[in-house]
């Protein structure tokens, strides 16, 4: 559940975040007004203390650097954990194109994190209806992208013995509960509400105005038996970007109403196009990102060319008063996947003093990037048809809900 980085309108102070929908205002989104506007609470140190106080192992760098900066009932998760309570990963992609991004990745990245830390099993769901909807697809088209973006899914690293993918479209055909959970949901939500929501109007169609129960079910533990058997009561964790909450917030709303738990939830902030804040991260866009099947000198020519610079205008300035790390996107990349915080914190200093160049910072992140994706790819290549089958096969995971803990 990633977002594309927020399209900026010039001299625009309101900013808007839906799930289809991210405009901003002339410094990018302001994420404290929305915590604000959607209620949610900002991780703070103290939580992240928590977090590694329970788990006995250090904060992901996402929690460390506030890429992750935003919950929904955290606490009440490692509550649970440390009563020996059950809990279960959900999140998703939307496959509207046969390649993904840089920005595709960091839920998942975080997710197997996740996963890895606190032994728990993980849906995925693949929302090939929701891009038949709302794009220029055929639902044979849409069907055939979620199956390889699994791929990529995939080749994060996942245990297949403890994660189920699932695209909507076959999904909802294998399981009932799966449509039964869609249709109690769908009773108990207006049109007035989702379109207090989502923004729907009159123009849209039925089908749209209908999905939003689809995102919301797999919140509930019991949509899928095949793993929890017929328990409503196993608590879900939504890794996912600030821009999906408006699901989440119908779904914490009607779940009370139908018995079942409100999910929690862990929120990101938008990975940054190229650009900058004023560009607009776009899968239709090759030079607004870099892409999982870019080559190496791709990602070269990309990063020299592309990325906004917060140097100046000469190497003479730039020596007397440093560049700017807050609008440089090297930099701001670099925090997404430099695990070494001494090392980031010297490239900071080093910059922003002016020792280092906005050249050799992007050397720097040619480095990084050219290894991380030829890394996904030979993954990505490891992943066979049958691999992915195994993934997406409704089948119980090593999750026994009879035993405290799992």
């Amino acid at each position: 559940m990633a977002a594309p980085a927020p399209e900026t309108q010039e001299g625009d102070t309101d900013q808007t975040v839906t799930p289809w929908d991210v405009k901003a205002g002339e410094k990018g989104i302001d994420y404290e007004k929305l915590i604000r506007d959607f209620g949610s609470e900002r991780i703070d140190r103290s939580l992240v203390k928590r977090i590694e106080d329970v788990t006995h192992q250090k904060a992901h760098r996402f929690l460390r650097r506030e890429i992750f900066f935003s919950h929904r009932d955290m606490n009440q998760v490692l509550d649970n954990y440390v009563a020996k309570k059950p809990f279960y990963l959900y999140t998703g992609r939307g496959p509207s194109s046969e390649a993904m991004h840089l920005g595709h990745l960091v839920p998942f990245i975080f997710t197997k994190h996740l996963q890895d830390v606190f032994d728990v099993p993980l849906v995925v769901q693949m929302t090939d209806d929701e891009k038949y909807l709302w794009k220029d697809l055929t639902l044979e088209k849409a069907n055939r992208l979620a199956f390889e973006n699994a791929k990529d899914i995939i080749a994060c690293g996942f245990d297949v013995n403890k994660t189920f993918i699932f695209s909507d479209l076959e999904y909802m055909a294998q399981e009932p509960q799966f449509y039964r959970n869609t249709l109690r949901v769908r009773k108990h939500v207006t049109f007035n509400q989702v379109k207090g929501i989502f923004g729907f109007n009159e123009s849209d169609s039925t089908g749209k105005i209908a999905f939003p129960a689809v995102q919301a079910v797999p919140s509930f533990s019991n949509t899928f038996p095949h793993i929890f058997g017929d328990r409503p009561d196993i608590f879900c964790l939504i890794p996912c970007a600030i821009d999906q909450d408006p699901y989440f917030r119908m779904t914490r709303d009607v779940a009370p109403r139908l018995g079942y738990l409100k999910p929690a939830l862990l929120h990101s902030t938008f990975f940054p196009a190229l650009q900058g804040p004023k560009g607009k991260m776009s899968a239709s866009d090759p030079s607004s990102s870099i892409f999982l099947t870019d080559t190496p000198s791709e990602v070269k020519t990309k990063i020299n060319k592309y990325a906004f610079s917060g140097g100046r205008d000469t190497v003479e300035e730039h020596r007397q008063h440093g560049g700017n790390t807050d609008i440089d996107v090297s930099y701001q990349y670099l925090t997404f996947f430099i695990e070494d915080d001494d090392r980031l914190a010297q490239i900071k200093t080093d910059y922003e003093s002016g020792k280092m160049l906005t050249g050799e910072l992007k050397a720097i992140l040619i480095d990084e990037l050219q290894k991380l994706v030829s890394e996904h790819q030979k993954r990505r290549e490891a992943v066979t048809d049958e691999l992915v089958r195994q993934f997406m096969t409704p089948r119980k995971l090593n999750f026994d809900t009879s035993r405290p803990g799992h």
